[in-house]
C-alpha cells in the first residue's frame, strides 16, 4: 500500500452574483455575460424570489431591476438589508429609470449602486469588480 502523498486539488472559487429581473432575456443576457467572465450566476424573476435566493445561495454581490411584479427591487433590497447575514452584501440597482430621484430611492432601500439602462457593459464590469475581488 503506497502512502505517498498527492497534492491537493487546487479549488478556484468563483464570486456568485444574484441576477434579479422579471424579464428573460435580460436574466439570459446578464447572466450570459457575467459567466463569461468569470461569475457564478442565481438568478430570480421577481423581489420575493430575490429574498429567497439571498438567502440560500449566499451572493456576493446582487443585481437588483427595480419594476417587478409580486415585490418590487426597492421591498426586496429592504428585506434583504433586514437579514443580517445578507447586511453587507453589495446590491447594485439597475433599471430604465434616469431620473435622480429613482437614484436617490434606490439608495434610501440599502442598494450601494444604481445603474441606468442601457449601460456600459465596461462600467458595470468595473462596478462589480470594485465590490467582488
Amino acid at each position: 500500500m503506497s502512502t505517498e502523498l498527492t497534492a491537493p486539488l487546487s479549488i478556484t472559487v468563483r464570486p456568485t452574483i444574484l441576477v434579479v429581473d422579471d424579464f428573460d432575456d435580460t436574466r439570459w443576457l446578464l447572466r450570459t455575460w457575467l459567466e463569461r467572465r468569470g461569475f457564478r450566476v442565481i438568478e430570480a424573476e421577481n423581489g420575493l424570489e430575490a429574498v429567497s435566493e439571498a438567502q440560500s445561495g449566499s451572493p456576493d454581490l446582487i443585481i437588483m431591476d427595480l419594476e417587478m411584479p409580486e415585490l418590487d427591487g426597492l421591498g426586496a433590497t429592504r428585506q434583504i438589508r433586514e437579514l443580517a447575514e445578507l447586511a453587507g452584501v453589495p446590491i447594485v440597482a439597475v433599471s430604465a429609470y434616469g431620473a435622480e430621484q429613482f437614484r436617490g430611492l434606490a439608495l434610501q432601500a440599502g442598494c450601494n449602486e444604481y445603474v441606468s439602462t442601457p449601460f456600459e457593459p465596461a462600467e458595470l464590469e468595473r462596478l462589480i469588480r470594485s465590490y467582488v475581488h
